[in-house]
């Protein structure tokens, strides 16, 4: 029988769906980006010159770029004097520069025994041979991140340093190393220790890593990792690192642990601090995952300080619906325009076996609440013996978030984004409050 519809029922149709857009936002659906080499550890950023251009990398030397705000990608294999040998880490400054960071494998020097940095002026089109920091001898350095700090023009990078990867000889340690560029990459200050206590270089949770710099307005930078005494940070203000490290949480449970199904897991702390000039401009977060409810039960927690690190607030639960699941590998971001925070992970809350969904989380008041939203796509279930990656990612700027996960099908992996955006009434009122 065919139903006719009036022009007021489509009319209230229309309004209807106004409304839901308006209240949810505008996302585009899943997308994949590349479809070789399975991809993993994704790395994203949106270009704060063009918010349609994006540029992603990925295991091990795999970049992609799209034009369209993700909707479709381009893909390109990058090289370097110096060896590319994955951890990819993209950003980009304030005039539209592209930083590539990776790690080493150079043919007439050691693997792993330096941080390169690569930067492109075109939204990627062509890249520098590279730059780099951090060599020292055959010692290997691994596991870093940077961020790019306007005001002063200057571009921030921290990151582990092994005296040799993998030793179990308690001789051989492991440090967080700072160095920073202030010539948009073309060269760097000298590599420096900001660690008091080493771990070793096992790669566990005695090991110092998950150093993710940050900084605040009053140009204070901020580093926090976890190692064998819980997680810490040190602060780098008037001129000096300063001589003691401040305990954010003393992370018994350690941030290397299992998750059935995943080769290798960690619960590596993420770092970011709040410039939005809003109502909790300067309060500074730390995202983590671990089991300190037992190894069936993982755990996503968030704590802040509005102290400049000297204390904080009790952990945030994020993201559990209870009962012992798993949710795991957190990465976390704030759009420095309105103060709001998002985050990416995977969650096992619906399932009683190793299916796995990847959830987005928002807040819009620093924390004390979290809004929910599953990511529609069919849930995935890895398998253990594939190296599955270390990290996700997410990037948000001026209402816009774009986040970047690895899937593995039939032992497969592949990388996916999802782009958010916030409706403008909800910006306004951030930028109010």
């Amino acid at each position: 029988m065919k139903v006719l519809k009036s022009k007021s029922f489509v009319g209230l149709m229309a309004v209807l769906s106004c409304l839901l857009y308006v209240l949810q936002g505008v996302a585009q659906k899943p997308v994949r980006v590349g479809n070789v080499d399975r991809p993993n550890e994704p790395s994203i950023n949106i270009n704060r010159q063009n918010a349609q251009e994006v540029l992603c990398g990925a295991n091990l030397n795999n970049l992609y770029l799209s034009h369209d705000g993700g909707d479709t990608w381009e893909a390109i294999k990058m090289t370097s004097d110096y060896g590319v040998h994955g951890d990819p880490v993209v950003i980009s400054d304030s005039s539209g520069r592209y930083y590539y960071f990776h790690l080493s494998n150079p043919r007439d020097g050691n693997w792993i025994d330096r941080i390169v940095c690569q930067t492109s002026e075109d939204f990627g089109k062509t890249w520098s041979r590279g730059s780099y920091t951090g060599l020292d001898g055959t010692k290997a350095q691994d596991k870093h991140w940077a961020v790019y700090n306007k005001a002063k023009n200057e571009v921030y990078l921290s990151w582990t340093q092994f005296d040799a990867y993998g030793s179990r000889k308690k001789e051989d340690r492991s440090n967080i190393m700072y160095s920073k560029s202030d010539d948009n990459g073309q060269s760097w200050s000298s590599a420096y220790q900001i660690n008091q206590t080493s771990g070793n270089c096992v790669d566990s949770s005695l090991t110092t890593e998950g150093a993710v710099p940050t900084f605040s307005n009053d140009g204070t930078i901020y580093i926090a990792w976890a190692g064998p005494d819980g997680i810490r940070m040190n602060s780098f203000k008037d001129g000096a690192w300063l001589p003691v490290t401040a305990l954010i949480d003393s992370n018994t449970a350690g941030w290397s642990y299992e998750i059935p199904g995943i080769n290798r897991c960690n619960g590596m702390p993420i770092t970011i601090c709040d410039r939005s000039k809003g109502e909790n401009e300067g309060r500074i977060y730390v995202n983590w995952s671990d089991q300190r409810k037992g190894a069936d039960d993982t755990d996503i927690f968030l704590k802040y300080s509005d102290t400049k690190g000297d204390k904080w607030s009790e952990p945030i639960l994020i993201g559990k619906r209870g009962g012992k699941r798993h949710q795991f590998l957190t990465w976390m971001a704030v759009d420095q325009t309105t103060g709001a925070l998002y985050f990416v992970y995977y969650d096992r809350s619906r399932f009683k076996d190793n299916r796995t969904d990847v959830v987005i989380a928002r807040s819009y008041n620093g924390g004390k609440s979290f809004k929910y939203k599953r990511i529609k796509q069919e849930p995935f279930t890895p398998v253990a013996g594939k190296f599955f990656g270390d990290y996700n990612n997410i990037d948000a700027h001026a209402g816009i978030v774009q986040l970047v996960w690895t899937r593995m099908d039939d032992a497969d992996t592949s990388i996916w984004t999802y782009r958010f955006e916030e409706k403008k009434w909800r910006l306004k009122r951030l930028r109010k409050e």
